[in-house]
């Protein structure tokens, strides 16, 4: 226990201090528990807001050292220029295209559509909504405007063409559920703030900020911030109510652009999969199967530091938990969307990491029913009923307005097979 103390006051350096004063990964303690969210570096047991305070940047600093890496301070200088505008959908939806630009020489920036309804100017509570898909209105091709589904081999699971342009008016068309509940939604593709692959440093703003030892899932993570700064200047967002949600690897972004970015007041990862909501302990090979840290950084070592590759076959040294991103979040309310049958996520993961971040909220003074789950039956895809579900959630913790639905079921053990069949207008990951 001495020496356990002695490594984990080690993790946390000074301000500013140099990444050496984090211990390597092989002189890090075994530790078979999750890490305490409420027990400081050195054994102290969080009883005040104060140590909170000092708290979350001691799980920030762990977090960034073994897993994310560091990323440039906000650029400050936000600012959108329109590029489209015009109604849809018989005159009740608003679009604009509007391209950002920040950092040095405005760097490239990246291009958001925004979707809101038409029947009021706002403020209207906003979702941002990372996306495979392509940004609505941005024609990267020379193909017809479309959104064409794929057909497959596998019964019942549409897959569709990610490449292909999309039309602002088929955009909209997808988003009616969340235009007629009173949402803006804002939405781009996701690799405009880095490629997905080892590259992705040549990419985005990343040439405008070398120095940097972030991996790519922070840098989409940084993005996403970037995204509610310029909100924060619109008339028609409401700030109180800003909300993000993305699916599996953008669920792993939302993850960590809600855990650090307190300006975003809901946070709703979905299907996150392995190194996302599910606690690192409970999944992965030969501790619940499925998706683990170890099948990340083999498949995707880009979207981290290379330190977290260290920790493949020894697990139990991790010095930080999945949960903690949770625990970043509170008091603010924050739910995981989740498919009972999805290949990539352990339900029991997913629970241990709700469980563990409850006390956080006790702690800070607000209710459990601000941690929440939702089960659909689906694999890994987000469906017309999980965004259903997340705005459901969003409705009671955001907006006073009950759904009487809970969100704190799991699916019993053991789960059965998955059906053959799923609901239509569903995502598939590419």
């Amino acid at each position: 226990m001495a020496f356990f103390t002695v490594a984990l006051m080690a993790v946390v350096p000074a301000a500013n201090a140099a990444p050496e004063a984090f211990p390597e990964v092989k002189d890090l303690p075994v530790r078979p528990e999750m890490p305490d969210a409420m027990t400081m570096a050195d054994g102290t047991k969080v009883t005040t807001l104060a140590q909170w305070r000092a708290r979350r940047g001691e799980m920030k600093a762990i977090l960034e050292h073994y897993e994310l890496g560091h990323a440039p301070p906000p650029p400050g200088d936000v600012s959108g220029q329109d590029l489209k505008s015009g109604l849809l959908l018989n005159g009740t939806v608003k679009y604009r295209l509007v391209h950002l630009k920040f950092g040095p020489g405005g760097n490239p920036g990246f291009d958001i559509a925004i979707f809101m309804p038409a029947k009021s100017a706002g403020p209207f509570p906003t979702i941002i909504n990372p996306s495979f898909f392509n940004t609505p209105g941005v024609a990267v091709t020379n193909q017809p405007l479309a959104l064409p589904v794929v057909t497959t081999n596998s019964p019942g699971r549409p897959r569709f063409n990610f490449n292909a342009p999309v039309t602002p008016e088929r955009a909209a068309e997808g988003f009616t559920n969340q235009l007629d509940r009173g949402y803006a939604v804002v939405t781009y593709r996701y690799t405009q703030c880095g490629e997905d692959n080892a590259n992705f440093r040549n990419s985005s703003f990343y040439p405008v900020y070398p120095g940097y030892d972030w991996g790519v899932l922070l840098g989409w993570a940084w993005g996403l911030s970037r995204v509610v700064d310029y909100l924060e200047t619109q008339p028609f967002a409401d700030k109180t109510r800003l909300i993000a949600l993305g699916h599996s690897r953008l669920g792993k972004l939302v993850m960590v652009a809600t855990a650090l970015d307190e300006r975003i007041s809901l946070g709703a990862p979905a299907g996150s999969s392995g190194a996302g909501t599910g606690a690192y302990r409970f999944c992965g090979p030969g501790r619940g199967g499925k998706e683990g840290i170890e099948d990340m950084t083999r498949k995707f070592p880009y979207y981290f530091v290379p330190r977290l590759k260290e920790f493949t076959g020894q697990m139990e040294k991790l010095p930080f938990e999945a949960y903690w991103y949770i625990a970043l979040t509170a008091p603010r309310p924050w739910i995981s969307v989740e498919g009972t049958y999805d290949q990539n996520c352990v339900p029991n993961a997913v629970k241990q990491s709700v469980l563990a971040a409850r006390p956080v909220y006790a702690f800070l003074g607000v209710s459990a029913d601000r941690v929440g789950v939702n089960y659909e039956p689906h694999r890994h895809m987000l469906t017309a009923d999980d965004w259903t579900a997340a705005l459901d959630f969003a409705d009671e913790q955001l907006r006073g307005i009950d759904h009487h639905r809970r969100f704190d079921q799991f699916p019993t053990e053991p789960v059965p097979p998955a059906p053959n069949t799923v609901k239509t207008n569903t995502m598939v990951e590419p």
